[in-house]
């Protein structure tokens, strides 16, 4: 039987991507002793008080049908919060409720692209952002985030990219996978550009609480003279480790979620009462679970630099934030994907670069959310392997 066309322009955007990932479950699962440190799993359980909200919202019956923009006390802790800390007005008609960022963010592009129009994104990316812009219609642009500028967008990259077809920009910051921020220069500079060619800012805001000390995050939300053009998603995923739950956000112009309303309701009318009672208490009361993460992914990152730069000819970029730290396996004499294999054999899971980019393909990602005990392990395991390979590849 014949499927639709989205089904085709999503064909080869799937699971394959998360092989490493999935093969190393498998050998997991039948004994064998593998590190896994490919996805980006919380490293904490969910905070009990969440979970005692949300199942004492199920007792009280808080289980029937929402409406298609989320429950109102979520959306009014929402509009508080933000007004808080973007420093400008929101007002709960600002923000649609939905299963997740990704949920969020899959309809915040159906709402501004379409068949004939480009998205211009940063690359390397999160591995959804080409089916969400492939599955809209839209042709996804590619802009390169070069090592030597921290893996940050600059704004010359967008603007020798930019058409008549040109309708949105997705930033990530802070970005998956590369754990880089743009600051307030980056991003004024980068909605000039949206403003002077009328196109969308939306930005992928799920990182904000595990930013690492030193360090600042800035949301264009914060900008007001953009107020008109940008779109934020975000959820209570990786701050208050809560991914199951699948609870995110988009926020935007009230004039957008008007018009994203109707579409939100034909996908999903809403989120689940209880589950918006526990984000309410989650976005109210702050996380309890995220300082302690982002010290912990903070200071795993700086060991891995330290370890992998001393003991091996492995080069490490330092992320800002995140859960995850980049690192180059050039000096192996294998490709990303080759040398992810081959550690598999050996007793870590990474995730490949090309997962996220063609241009990482010398690259993987490695994240930074196992305990430490296991931790070291790998560590001890990546450097016996780097330095076996390269001394073959010599």
């Amino acid at each position: 039987m014949k499927t639709t066309d989205v089904t085709a322009r999503l064909a080869s955007m799937g699971g394959a991507k998360w092989d490493v990932h999935l093969r190393a479950r498998e050998r997991v699962a039948a004994g064998a002793d593998i590190v896994e440190m490919t996805i980006g799993e919380p490293d904490v359980p969910v905070p009990p008080e969440l979970m005692q909200q949300a199942i004492a919202s199920m007792q009280i019956g808080r289980t029937g049908y929402s409406n298609g923009r989320g429950e109102t006390n979520l959306r009014q802790a929402l509009a508080e919060s933000y007004s808080a800390s973007r420093g400008r007005a929101f007002e709960p008609d600002n923000f649609l409720c939905f299963p997740g960022t990704q949920t969020a963010l899959f309809a915040a592009m159906m709402g501004v692209a379409q068949a004939g129009d480009e998205v211009l994104v940063g690359d390397p990316m999160y591995a959804t952002y080409e089916g969400v812009v492939a599955a809209s219609g839209a042709a996804l642009v590619p802009v390169p985030l070069r090592p030597e500028h921290g893996f940050r967008m600059q704004a010359a990259d967008i603007a020798s990219r930019i058409t008549p077809r040109t309708r949105a920009l997705l930033l990530t910051s802070p970005h998956n996978p590369t754990g880089a921020i743009l600051n307030k220069a980056d991003l004024v500079a980068l909605c000039e550009l949206a403003k002077a060619h009328d196109f969308w800012i939306i930005s992928d805001e799920v990182y904000e609480h595990l930013v690492f000390e030193g360090s600042e995050f800035v949301s264009p939300l914060s900008l007001p003279d953009y107020a008109d053009r940008v779109i934020a998603v975000s959820s209570i995923s990786k701050s208050h480790a809560s991914p199951g739950f699948r609870s995110g956000w988009c926020v935007g112009p009230k004039d957008f979620c008007d018009a994203l309303l109707p579409y939100s309701e034909t996908m999903l009318f809403g989120n689940q009462p209880f589950i918006a009672d526990m984000t309410e208490l989650a976005v109210r009361a702050g996380s309890s679970v995220a300082a302690g993460m982002s010290a912990r992914f903070s200071r795993r990152a700086k060991r891995l630099a330290e370890r992998l730069q001393a003991d091996t000819a492995l080069q490490v970029h330092s992320p800002e934030a995140g859960m995850f730290a980049m690192v180059n396996v050039s000096a192996t004499g294998l490709t990303g994907d080759a040398y992810a294999w081959d550690l598999l054999d050996n007793g870590v899971a990474v995730m490949p670069g090309s997962a996220f980019s063609e241009s990482l393909t010398s690259w993987v990602r490695i994240a930074l959310t196992i305990e430490d005990e296991a931790f070291e392990l790998a560590l001890e395991r990546i450097v016996s392997h780097a330095n076996a390979k390269v001394q073959g590849a010599a």
